[in-house]
Formats: structure tokens, C-alpha cells, sequence
């Protein structure tokens, strides 16, 4: 059976380029696995179809000969564990990636998150300017942290994986706080990801739709 991902047939300028479904579809072309992308729209995501597969109304969902699934970590985790292009096949190795996946979406996004809601409020409120400078130095501090384990190597666990994938989606994301450049390894990290031929098929298999779909 093919892989079946769903993705939605339309998003926002803003999204184009980070929905979620972003980070299975990498995957599966890491691992040279076709797929299909079942394209939702607003009707569908709320219908109880859908929820059955994916019980927030969110993409990705997920579906192979074995499983379904939601929620992107877990379906890449899920990749992973069927092909070493994205992980290594001995425990160990696995275990670190795993921990890895984890920390991207746990002990770095939320603080990306935090960062960006901050990132363009208006200054007029001291409270704001408090609250923009905590969110930067908590972010600075968590990229520190990756910028350490990294230190010379190319990729967090010195070869491509899951979890180099994960955080560079992490990653593009806080560009335009114009943090990154203060952290020239972890810059280079995703850029280096960002260069992938499978991650370039990915991103570009996920804007296809919105371009063929964009509203008049």
C-alpha cells in the first residue's frame, strides 16, 4: 500500500511552506517511499470522517498497510523506525534520535513559538518590551544549548536524521527573528538540511497545491 498523507489543499501565504505535513513528506523521501496526499479542505477537516483519523481536525494524518497516525513527530518517528536513511538501525542509535525529535518539538519549538509572538508586537507597552526580552534570551539560551552538542559536527548525531529533520523545521521557522546568525553552526545545520534534494522535493510537493488552488 502506498503512504497516504494528509495535507491541505490550501493554506494562508504565511503557512505556505510550514504546515506541518511538511515534516512526513521529508521523511518519506528521505526513505525513498512513494506516497499519496490526500488534500483537505475546510468541510473535510471538520467532518467526523476525518476525526476519526485525526481526532484534532489537523494535518498531517497518516496512513500505511500497518498504521494510522497523527501528529508529525510520531508519524516521523514512525519513518524512521523503517529506514536507517533516517535512523540507525542498532538501539542506541535509535534512542538518540528519538530523544533528539523529541527535543526539537519540546525543549526548542515552544520557545521559537513564544519568541515570534513577540517578535512583531508594537512597543508601546513596557509589559510587551518585558515580555519580547525574556522570550529572545529563553530562545538564545535553548540554541545555545544545540549550538554546544553540535559543536564541529555536521549533524546533531554526526550523520543525517530525524533529527536534524525535525529541528530544521524547527528552525525556519524563527528566520525572521534574526536570531540565527548568532548561532552560525546551528545556521549552518539548517541550512545544510534545507539543501537536501528530498527536502527540496517536499517542499515543493506541498506547495503545489496551494499554487493550483489559491483563491481568485
Amino acid at each position: 500500500m502506498t503512504c497516504e498523507v494528509a495535507a491541505f489543499r490550501w493554506a494562508p501565504p504565511f503557512a505556505q511552506g510550514f504546515v506541518r505535513d511538511l515534516r512526513v513528506r521529508w521523511a518519506l523521501e528521505e526513505a525513498g517511499r512513494p506516497y499519496e496526499a490526500t488534500l483537505i479542505d475546510r468541510h473535510i477537516q471538520k467532518s467526523e470522517d476525518y476525526r476519526a483519523w485525526q481526532p484534532f481536525n489537523q494535518v498531517p494524518a497518516y496512513r500505511d498497510d500497518g498504521v494510522e497516525m497523527f501528529e508529525s513527530a510520531a508519524i516521523v518517528l514512525h519513518i524512521a523506525a523503517q529506514s536507517e536513511a533516517l535512523a540507525p538501525a542498532d538501539p542506541v542509535g535509535r534512542a538518540r534520535v528519538t530523544s533528539w525529535v523529541v527535543a526539537a518539538i519540546n525543549s526548542v519549538e515552544p520557545y521559537a513559538h513564544n519568541a515570534s509572538q513577540f517578535h512583531d508586537a508594537p512597543d508601546g507597552d513596557a509589559w510587551i518590551r518585558d515580555r519580547r526580552e525574556r522570550a529572545n534570551a529563553l530562545l538564545d539560551h535553548r540554541l545555545r544549548a544545540v549550538a554546544a552538542w553540535l559543536g564541529d559536527k555536521e549533524y546533531l548525531e554526526g550523520r543525517f536524521t530525524a533529527a536534524d529533520l525535525m529541528m530544521t523545521t524547527v528552525l525556519r521557522e524563527i528566520v525572521e527573528l534574526e536570531v540565527l546568525p548568532r548561532f552560525p553552526t546551528v545556521d549552518a545545520l539548517r541550512q545544510r538540511c534545507e539543501a537536501r534534494p528530498a527536502f527540496v522535493r517536499a517542499l515543493e510537493a506541498q506547495m503545489q497545491p496551494f499554487r493550483e488552488n489559491s483563491p481568485a
